[in-house]
């Protein structure tokens, strides 16, 4: 007997009561989901996150419960938003079937076909209202005018809809027009699998896009992974040990974590992992004494900059920065990431102001040098950061380079070997950037990338040049400026793209 016991006609009665009708067991899982909704929809909460594994057979169960409220209260308005139309219309098919044959809900079909639609109907109800019991529509068709007691986001979040941050941030602002549809307490129940890293079912803030809370903070969640924290099925009629095995390796890891084990990943699978990135928090710190640099307890022998320049808005590119730093064992501190931003009501020009915050960089960091690229408009920028220089009072070292190589194999060859080593360590600061989500999303040529990718990669092609003038054994800072940290040291040619 199940540990669910049926005492009265509830939702799990509903449920089971349909199984039976259509010869059918009532799997452990779904009481699950079932005591859980009927649970939240007795004590009243108003914000709900559903989330199970793929073919778990959520968007059924959740017709049911559409179909046990609106058998409950007639008078309910429910919007099904989904993905896209037909599937949001899939379910309005479903409950209106259910609505028809349930034993329970014979005689709630209206008398008037036209009442009885596939992506709308109306029951038998009290009250003239403008809005049908339940109605679907796509989340980005036209709600403006609908008013709904409940409304369901059925798979909002899929491929189409997530696989680009632009995309990301419609849906959210489809999303948050449900309080100008919902009437005054009205429900939102969610249901889902999280199918990127940036989802909106992520139960923490991505602080690298702005977030200082999770899109769904405040919602009562039900997560329920395929497989159980000993590792084993939760629902092993459907899904064995080994079946689940087997799809993973078919799958890929990333996409089995995310649409079985409902981890907030990139299903893409990104080339750059930035799990095999090593965080730290340490400061740079400047020995006067030793004439020596350090972050943490270890001491550095060598630095590169790269300045990936970008003046005003066209194609909407950044200009950044990267500072890099090397250890005697071999192992890479990025250490500082810079997005420049000007200000537009300046009168001093962009140019200058941009020069202004990276020379403030250089002396900031002790940097002996710094690569300008010079593609393109970067090539009159050498002389105006040298005069910054000399402002700012650094003894900084200025030179302009071309890149001649496609960004995609730059990029590549920057990181593939140091990432793979585990030898890239970056300050936690970094996080507060957008260079996070540029190495998760970024895709090379045949990886789904390349020239028809809209993915930013202007962080990734300032560190990759950074990375590719390592080893730069420091020399002695000579003109104006303070102290010096690199006596003593030698000279290295890197070989690289970059032409240094």
């Amino acid at each position: 007997m199940s540990k669910y016991a049926i005492t009265e006609c509830d939702f799990r009665l509903f449920i089971v009561l349909w199984n039976q009708q259509q010869n059918m067991k009532t799997p452990e899982l779904h009481l699950k989901m079932a005591c859980w909704l009927e649970e939240c929809w007795k004590k009243g909460d108003k914000r709900m996150l559903l989330m199970a594994f793929r073919s778990a057979g959520k968007s059924t169960l959740v017709g049911l419960f559409c179909a046990w409220i609106i058998y409950r209260d007639p008078n309910l308005r429910i919007l099904v938003l989904a993905a896209d139309f037909t599937l949001a219309k899939k379910m309005v098919r479903n409950v209106k079937r259910i609505i028809e044959r349930h034993p329970l809900t014979p005689n709630m079909k209206p008398a008037r076909a036209d009442q009885w639609a596939s992506d709308r109907f109306t029951v038998k109800r009290s009250l003239e209202l403008r809005d049908p019991s339940m109605m679907a529509k796509g989340v980005t068709s036209n709600i403006t005018g609908s008013r709904a007691d409940i409304v369901i986001c059925d798979d909002v979040e899929v491929p189409n809809t997530c696989d680009s941050a632009d995309k990301r941030e419609e849906l959210r602002a489809r999303l948050g027009e449900m309080a100008y549809v919902m009437t005054a307490g009205g429900v939102q129940l969610y249901v889902g699998t999280p199918h990127h890293y940036y989802s909106i079912y992520a139960d923490c803030p991505r602080v690298e896009i702005g977030e200082d809370q999770e899109f769904l903070a405040g919602f009562k969640r039900l997560e329920i992974p395929v497989m159980d924290e000993q590792g084993e099925s939760v629902w092993p009629e459907r899904y064995s040990n080994p079946q689940l095995k087997q799809m993973k390796r078919a799958t890929g890891p990333n996409k089995f974590d995310s649409q079985m084990m409902l981890r907030a990943v990139n299903i893409m699978e990104g080339r750059l992992d930035v799990d095999a990135l090593q965080f730290y928090n340490e400061e740079l710190a400047y020995v006067r004494e030793l004439n020596e640099l350090y972050i943490g307890q270890q001491k550095m022998v060598s630095a590169s900059c790269w300045w990936d320049p970008a003046l005003g808005a066209k194609n909407g590119d950044d200009s950044v920065c990267a500072v890099v730093f090397a250890d005697m064992g071999g192992n890479f501190y990025l250490h500082h990431i810079e997005y420049i931003k000007i200000d537009q009501n300046s009168d001093v020009d962009e140019a200058a102001q941009q020069a202004k915050i990276v020379a403030g960089l250089a002396k900031q960091f002790h940097l002996p040098s710094v690569t300008i690229e010079i593609n393109g408009i970067g090539r009159f920028l050498p002389n105006i950061l040298r005069n910054q220089m000399t402002i700012a009072r650094s003894p900084c070292k200025v030179r302009g380079e071309s890149s001649t190589r496609a960004k995609d194999i730059r990029i590549l060859e920057g990181f593939d070997a140091v990432m793979a080593a585990e030898r890239l360590y970056v300050h936690h600061n970094v996080r507060d950037t957008p260079f996070l989500m540029e190495m998760r999303e970024w895709r090379p040529k045949g990886f789904g990338g390349g020239s028809g990718s809209k993915c930013h990669d202007d962080g990734l092609d300032a560190v990759a040049g950074a990375l590719s003038l390592q080893p730069d054994r420091l020399e002695r800072m000579y003109g104006k400026g303070e102290y010096s940290w690199m006596s003593g040291s030698g000279s290295h040619a890197a070989k690289s793209d970059f032409k240094v």
